[in-house]
């Protein structure tokens, strides 16, 4: 049995860990090859894209898979509707592995926007030093920002455009609680920006602002197709797949 896993997130690398040594399984991990330097799950990886939804399904066809496991990050929309379109497309079986997104408990000041643009437009009113955690990608969205000063983290250097007052931190999670408090407080953070990425290896800059009394926006998870099973943690994805697995 052929298992592809789209991955590069925390989840696949712990679904591949537990699957790498079941009898009578392949198993593919599929990066996409946006961070230098990624950490690699074991057994087989390819790095790079597909060719939109109808290279997958080639994929799919060209080796043989026999189940395939989304477990890419929450924001990458545009590839879990490729993987649905492509399992349909060859009747490959999807499963969807997607962390839960966060919710606010008493003491959280969040303030919800639709996309990067829309978390732009809200910042002016919130503050003036920014802690920017959503990532290298799409800093175009605050580069007109000119009035405001920008903390920036990333696995990778940005590149241009971005905001002008920007100071990078390359960094990759987990992060600690006492790490994100010291953060906050050393670079005079008035307000955070984070995109619903869900799961532990982030959360505690939340936590650090609940405390702070710092104005968070979050940026809402983009849609997921419709009618693709869903679980939550990498042993219940390890699970669907061991109960596919012919026996010997």
């Amino acid at each position: 049995m052929h298992v592809l896993i789209l991955g590069g997130t925390t989840e696949a690398r712990r679904l591949a860990e537990l699957l790498h040594r079941t009898p009578g399984l392949t198993l593919t991990s599929s990066l996409a090859g946006r961070v230098a330097g990624p950490r690699l799950p074991p057994g087989k990886v390819r790095v790079g894209g597909f060719g939109g939804a109808e290279g997958l399904a080639a994929w799919l066809r060209e080796h043989t898979v026999d189940a395939l496991i989304d477990a890419t990050h929450p924001f990458a929309g545009t590839m879990s509707f490729h993987a649905a379109r492509a399992a349909a497309t060859t009747h490959v079986p999807l499963l969807a592995l997607r962390r839960p997104g966060w919710v606010p408990v008493d003491g959280d000041d969040w303030h919800a926007a639709a996309t990067l643009a829309e978390a732009a437009t809200l910042l002016p009113a919130l503050g003036r030093r920014v802690f920017l955690t959503t990532g290298r990608m799409g800093l175009a969205a605050f580069a007109a920002l000119d009035d405001l000063w920008f903390l920036v983290r990333s696995v990778d250097a940005p590149e241009a455009p971005h905001p002008a007052r920007m100071e990078v931190l390359l960094d990759r999670g987990p992060f600690t609680l006492d790490g994100e408090r010291e953060l906050l407080r050393r670079h005079r953070v008035d307000v955070v920006v984070t995109k619903d990425s869900g799961g532990a290896a982030t959360a505690p800059k939340l936590t650090a602002a609940r405390e702070a009394g710092l104005p968070v926006v979050v940026v809402r998870r983009p849609p997921a197709p419709e009618g693709v099973p869903v679980v939550a943690d990498p042993e219940a994805a390890a699970r669907w797949v061991e109960e596919r697995v012919p026996a010997r």
